[in-house]
């Protein structure tokens, strides 16, 4: 299985808004989708890369800069999804690898994300590539 990773495009919307459903279970509109993606395609605060098979997009991955004021400059992956049909086979590995790359070339000292609390299989998967925790977090959020 020959697949490359390649910056995203506007074009990738329907393929990304597919992802998100499937592979992390968030239902947003492809038009909205779309939007965002220009969005954050152009800010110059987010990276977002494709995994890309025979013309098709099988995965993702999107990092944002993490600036706090107690701690070094870091990437934060905000999202990764593998088309199911196609997990397992390197895809999310050499996402993250392409990421720490880049990362490291932008200065950035690390790499943080967040998992849901019960994708166990994910956080063993981060821990074999070398990602650890140190606590768990509880998310709270209010609509406006």
């Amino acid at each position: 299985m020959r697949f490359y990773i390649r910056d995203a495009r506007p074009e990738d919307a329907p393929a990304l808004t597919w992802l998100n459903k499937v592979a992390m279970g968030y239902e947003y509109p492809e038009d909205k989708t779309a939007e965002k993606l220009a969005l954050l395609l152009n800010d110059g605060r987010n990276k977002i890369l494709i995994a890309e098979l025979e013309g098709s997009v099988v995965g993702y991955l999107h990092l944002v800069d993490y600036d706090v004021l107690y701690g070094e400059h870091l990437k934060n992956i905000m999202g990764i999804a593998v088309n199911p049909a196609y997990q397992r086979r390197g895809i999310g590995k050499s996402l993250l690898t392409a990421a720490e790359n880049w990362a490291k070339k932008q200065g950035a000292a690390g790499i943080r994300l967040v998992s849901g609390e019960s994708r166990t299989g994910a956080h063993a998967f981060y821990r074999s590539l070398g990602y650890q925790g140190n606590k768990m977090q509880l998310n709270l959020k209010k609509a406006l």
